[in-house]
């Protein structure tokens, strides 16, 4: 199974280069890195840079304009840009526990889509990590976020038996989540309707399951501290909400704005060269 490594980015520099030395210490590599960037400016791309030219991992990069809140058209671009057989998604503010591809890698099974979890950490600690991001935060430290430092918590043989317990508790985010790449095929992806805020992921995980595709809750493995930042705007929330709302009434499995049209044209581009 070759699984890539999707990381979105938007003018967060200092974010970026702490989660992308996280990557460079998993135990187990991913077969390809995926940076998708929201039109950052020149730190960010030079945060990249520096990245690829180290990276033993063959690192590919899209990019499109900011143009508001675009994160579905964005991972989109990501999607058509590998062809690896397994997606693991987070942000660009996702700070990887060494075992965390390795967790990824060992839950995988066709037919299920992976939904990880998130650590939360304070402004205060979240400044301490991207100073020293190879410092890991235990289940005791100051700056996690409640009862969801027990995301910290490890064990293969725990994860491998609460897989299916959580579906209905933990949330749909597309931060942590992993599917496999022909299931994201299937349904054409991300829904590029939703633009601004919310909730695209959701979206995206009530059409896989619309299509036959089961959920899995990744706990006990698959850590990841989610750094600290100012929320989003939420003006688009209602609007978003009302398509997810039309996704689950009507049971849709493939949306009209998606993937297709990325793969079209990475399809021309190939052709033309």
């Amino acid at each position: 199974m070759r699984l890539a490594l999707v990381i979105t980015t938007h003018e967060r520099p200092d974010a970026l280069a702490a989660v992308l030395d996280s990557v460079t210490r998993q135990s187990v590599a991913p077969a390809e890195i995926v940076i998708a960037d929201d039109g950052s400016g020149p730190p960010t791309r030079e945060v990249t840079a520096a990245f690829v030219a180290r990276s033993a991992v063959p690192v590919r990069q899209v990019s499109q304009p900011h143009e508001g809140f675009r994160v579905a058209r964005l991972r989109n671009l990501a999607i058509a840009a590998t062809s690896a057989d397994y997606v693991v998604f987070i942000d660009g503010d996702m700070l990887l526990h060494p075992l965390f591809i390795a967790d990824h890698h060992r839950l995988a099974r066709h037919g299920f889509f992976t939904q990880g979890v998130r650590v939360l950490t304070d402004a205060a600690l979240t400044a301490k990590l991207i100073a020293t991001p190879d410092m890991l935060p235990s289940f005791w430290s100051a700056g996690l976020g409640g009862l969801r430092r027990l995301y910290l918590l490890r064990s293969a043989w725990l994860a491998s038996m609460t897989r299916t317990l959580a579906n209905g508790v933990i949330a749909i985010k597309s931060c942590n989540l992993a599917v496999w790449r022909d299931d994201l095929v299937r349904v054409n992806g991300f829904d590029e309707a939703f633009v601004g805020w919310g909730p695209e992921d959701k979206d995206l995980c009530a059409r896989l399951e619309n299509a036959g595709v089961r959920r899995q809750t990744l706990l006990f493995g698959g850590i990841a501290m989610h750094l600290h930042h100012a929320p989003a705007s939420r003006t688009a929330l209602q609007a978003n909400l009302a398509l997810l709302a039309d996704t689950h009434r009507e049971r849709h499995v493939r949306c009209e704005a998606g993937l297709d049209a990325h793969l079209h044209s990475r399809a021309q581009g190939a052709q033309n060269q």
